[in-house]
């Protein structure tokens, strides 16, 4: 349907360009390198990019929710870092950045003293600000053989039930999202944004 094309037009342009990246040789490492930066400072989730190249090529789309979730949880370790060793920094100014009126951090705060690690289990399924969680991980001290169990748990959750999906129903999701494109890229924007403003509300 195209009922809200101009509002989608540039989301419509990435889709289409991640749908013809999809094929090349640098595919593969262009995931990577998104699913990476995601886990620590980057606002754009590898998810569409992951669809996109799983339901071009269905054969592949374990092998790339595989190496998506790697590559997450490697990035995690680098969010990790930041908040352990560049808090007053690179952590500072990434919160400014994403969260400048630290109700998202005051709420992981409260999280990880109320559950623990396993907090980080939710933020690593959902649409919450997984960033945050990794660099307020660091920040602390959170164990890091939990944080990196949590996060293998999570990340491998949400991509491998991904990438089953698209291994066994590539096509038709790919006509789905092809029929009802503008409302997919609102309902993602919606999600998007919403992680930042349920991590504010939820208790």
């Amino acid at each position: 349907m195209k009922l809200l094309h101009p509002l989608t037009r540039p989301l419509r342009k990435a889709y289409d360009w991640m749908l013809s990246f999809a094929g090349k040789p640098s595919a593969e490492p262009a995931l990577f390198g998104l699913s990476f930066i995601e886990s620590s400072f980057f606002p754009i989730p590898p998810d569409p990019l992951l669809m996109a190249m799983g339901a071009a090529r269905p054969e592949r789309a374990i092998r790339y929710a595989v190496l998506t979730t790697i590559a997450s949880v490697l990035g995690a370790l680098l969010g990790y870092a930041i908040g352990a060793l560049l808090m007053d920094t690179v952590g500072a100014w990434l919160l400014d950045l994403y969260d400048p009126g630290r109700h998202a951090w005051s709420k992981v705060e409260a999280w990880y003293a109320k559950y623990g690690a396993m907090a980080l289990l939710v933020a690593a399924i959902t649409p919450i600000p997984y960033k945050v969680f990794t660099i307020a991980s660091g920040a602390l001290a959170l164990p890091l053989i939990p944080f990196v169990g949590w996060s293998l748990l999570g990340r491998g959750f949400r991509f491998g039930t991904e990438g089953v999906l698209l291994r066994f129903f590539g096509a038709p999701i790919l006509a789905w999202v092809e029929k009802w494109f503008d409302w997919v890229a609102i309902g993602f924007t919606v999600l998007l944004v919403g992680g930042f403003v349920a991590l504010r509300w939820l208790g």
